[in-house]
């Protein structure tokens, strides 16, 4: 039988998963493949594919919990203790999936098996099982740890401005207001901060680089480029894709956007348009949304109930539950997502707001991802509950744009400028994304150029992409 999502919310504060240990685990795949190698029909097999569906689910639930409960609160010694649990178990972990899915990928009756499974989920493990052998499980450890690390640097920013002290994602709110001046400190600020670091990040960067190119060697790639492509499951899509892609923004949106960048200099009357300059499209400073954390979140339930009930709906599940966490707060990790906790059936916010428009941008984006992930949650196998990684972004970007009739809940009187500025910046995003993925392309066939030797990389970049 399908294993089927209890849809009854349970409050993230009562959320408890048993913490997994690799003896349990260990005992719970091979019961798993008995019962898979003595099934003797297709029913019988599909019945162990779910019961591995559902060991995966519960050990998801808890690592995405543990995780983010980590991101949280990065000071928080118990919640890094058990995110370096979490890191050590996870290739061990990997190491059973993976010998699961070489199983079903050389099964007998395989296409009986797609029938009810999908051939999609066949391609995926077909992906995954080319990024694994038990010789990087301590590699995996070592990135995992790295990730942590870097992490744990961003979060512990505290800068003084202006006689307050701010982190990297509250100081942000300073980028996009009219005083020239401001913005400029702000941003000195900021890059004097990074810089007192520098050799931090270098080193966690180059120790990172490395550590991928040593798993992909010992895996038989070149480097790390196609493993990359692999563990991102791009089934579809090849590189020479990807930079026909690439020679396409050149063409035909890097103009575009340059000539946008010139306007730009003209309403803000500077002779040189600078860094600090960018995120402010006209003299007098971005819009921003009209309330608190609180009244914001209100605001949004307006808005969810006007576009659609099955989204409202989810929505105060959401808000309900304690689902949401978007303030910004000394130790909380930068940056939004959202994660899911397949066992429970709903998916997590997170976010640091600051009061910029950015905070009406991310909060919309991740509700993109978090009501697709939700709908999903009654798929075959958990493999579907995401799409693959870019697959991701059309569910939320798009939801960035289907709320803009509903925009002036936030921006008021200010709702046109913020949707001429949301789709300017749309448009800037992708020479910026193409230019980051041409870097990492650069950074992962040369892993030992030096710190120096990247940041002309990222200036080559620039200049190709973001002149």
């Amino acid at each position: 039988m399908v294993f089927s999502v209890s849809r009854p919310p349970v409050p993230f504060s009562q959320m408890k998963p048993a913490r997994p240990t690799i003896e349990g685990l260990t005992a719970a795949y091979a019961k798993i493949n008995e019962a898979f190698d003595n099934a003797t029909d297709a029913a019988a097999r599909l019945e162990a594919v779910y019961m591995w569906d559902r060991v995966r689910r519960s050990y998801t639930t808890w690592s995405s919990i543990t995780h983010l409960k980590f991101m949280q609160n990065t000071k928080d010694e118990a919640a890094k203790a058990e995110r370096e649990y979490s890191d050590e178990l996870s290739p061990k972990v990997t190491e059973l999936d993976i010998n699961m899915m070489r199983k079903l990928l050389d099964a007998p009756g395989r296409e009986d098996l797609a029938a009810v499974l999908g051939e999609h989920a066949f391609l995926l493990w077909e992906s995954a099982v080319t990024t694994y052998e038990p010789a990087i499980q301590d590699d995996l450890v070592a990135e995992n740890k790295l990730a942590a690390k870097f992490t744990e640097l961003q979060a512990s920013a505290e800068i003084e401005f202006n006689g307050e002290t701010y982190n990297l994602s509250s100081l942000g709110k300073f980028a996009e207001v009219a005083d020239r001046d401001v913005r400029h400190g702000s941003m000195k600020a900021r890059w004097d901060w990074v810089a007192a670091h520098g050799d931090e990040f270098d080193q966690i960067y180059d120790d990172l680089v490395k550590v991928r190119h040593k798993m992909a060697q010992k895996l038989g790639y070149e480097n790390y480029i196609e493993l990359g492509y692999r563990r991102m499951t791009r089934v579809d899509y090849t590189q020479n894709d990807v930079e026909v892609f690439r020679k396409q923004v050149v063409e035909h949106v890097v103009p575009l956007v340059t000539l946008m960048h010139e306007d730009q200099r003209k309403r803000l009357g500077v002779d040189t348009l600078m860094a600090w300059d960018e995120p402010v499209f006209d003299l007098t400073g971005n819009p921003r949304p009209e309330g608190d954390v609180a009244e914001l979140t209100l605001k949004a339930a307006t808005m969810f109930d006007a576009m659609h009930p099955e989204l409202g709906a989810f929505y105060h599940t959401m808000m309900d539950n304690g689902l949401l966490d978007l303030d910004t707060r000394p130790g909380k990790a930068g940056g939004g997502f959202c994660t899911s906790f397949a066992d429970f059936g709903v998916p997590f916010i997170f976010a640091t707001f600051n009061g910029s428009k950015h905070d009406a941008e991310v909060f919309t984006h991740e509700m993109g991802h978090a009501f697709q992930v939700y709908v999903s949650m009654d798929k075959v196998l958990s493999d579907y509950f995401w799409p693959t990684y870019e697959s991701c972004e059309i569910h939320s970007m798009s939801l960035e744009f289907f709320t803009w009739p509903h925009m002036d809940l936030f921006f008021g009187g200010d709702t046109e400028r913020f949707k001429k500025i949301h789709l300017a910046e749309s448009l800037s995003f992708l020479p910026y994304g193409v230019a980051v993925d041409h870097f990492q392309h650069l950074v992962y066939a040369n892993p030992d150029a030096t710190p120096a030797e990247r940041r002309q990389m990222w200036k080559d970049m620039e200049a190709t992409y973001l002149p």
